[in-house]
């Protein structure tokens, strides 16, 4: 039995990675009836196990869903699920509301959002804030844009994967936020690897600096899980959230840039800097690892 409001409502879930899976997790435990499809089927397999009702595509999923919940790696992902006989756009229910949590563009998403329209549904987009040990820690933050009266139907499904729900206001709006607070927590990592880098340079042991700098004001809930990455034997073998992935937001900041006359002189040095770990081959790594750029630019060992 669900603990927040209508426990009746049947969600689908697309998209296993491991936020999406660990969503899931988080639906089942609180009761909810949960349909789920990834491309690769086999990471449903242990869903399924405790719980999950395998679906043989996104439409399929759709059909079975009072509340269709997604989250992939872009837009072009979004737009495969979506699309053709089999996409969810043909299964869709009238007067379901779909939520895509993805991170893309505001415009694609709204496009998105007016086919979903006509097939008598109701598109939100509400992209997530926080990491998998962020949502594995009940903690994740989740920003909502679209109609009101469809955010408040889906309100408590979202409050069962993150306590901190948020409408921002129209569709597109939470996804502005989203990037927004994307591009400042990239800034602020890259920032952090620079002024470790320089007092290693100066003579600190690293495990000195990194500490001292995470009790300092300049201490912060991303720098305090991230930060430790770049110790000797820190970094995780499967990165939160890799260069490519970052990279493929800040992209997104510096394009919204563009097209409104919006200054973003410490995104676009930033994404210069993933640009460099992209060239060294670390790319694959959490963005953290930006940290040994900087030591490399200095010439000191790696």
């Amino acid at each position: 039995m669900s603990a927040n409001g209508d426990d009746t409502l049947r969600v689908g879930w697309l998209g296993l990675g491991s936020m999406g899976t660990l969503v899931v997790e988080r639906l089942l435990a609180a009761g909810r009836e949960v349909n789920g499809w990834n491309r690769t089927a086999k990471k449903g397999d242990a869903l399924v196990a405790k719980g999950m009702r395998w679906g043989d595509s996104p439409r399929d999923v759709a059909q079975r869903s009072d509340v269709l919940l997604s989250m992939v790696t872009d837009a072009a992902a979004v737009e495969a699920m979506a699309q053709g006989p089999d996409g969810f756009l043909a299964g869709l229910l009238p007067g379901a509301v779909y939520a895509d949590m993805s991170t893309i563009s505001p415009d694609a998403s709204r496009a998105l959002a007016e086919r979903v329209a006509r097939a008598g549904a109701t598109m939100l987009d509400a992209p997530v804030s926080g990491s998998p040990e962020t949502l594995a820690q009940g903690q994740l933050a989740i920003m909502v844009g679209g109609d009101e009266a469809a955010f408040e139907r889906i309100q408590p499904v979202l409050l069962e994967i993150g306590p901190k729900v948020t409408r921002i206001g129209a569709n597109g709006m939470a996804l502005y936020t989203k990037i927004a607070i994307n591009l400042a927590l990239v800034v602020q990592v890259i920032a952090f690897c620079e002024g470790v880098a320089l007092a290693e340079q100066g003579g600190v042991e690293r495990e000195a600096v990194v500490e001292a700098m995470l009790k300092s004001v300049i201490s912060s809930p991303v720098l305090n899980y991230r930060g430790p990455f770049i110790l000797e034997g820190r970094m995780p073998e499967e990165a939160l959230a890799d260069v490519t992935l970052q990279q493929k937001d800040m992209l997104l900041a510096l394009e919204l840039g563009r097209k409104m006359g919006s200054p973003l002189p410490l995104t676009a040095t930033a994404n210069e800097m993933l640009n460099a770990c992209r060239g060294m081959g670390i790319g694959d790594q959490d963005f953290v690892v930006v940290h040994r750029v900087y030591r490399a630019l200095a010439g000191a060992p790696q």
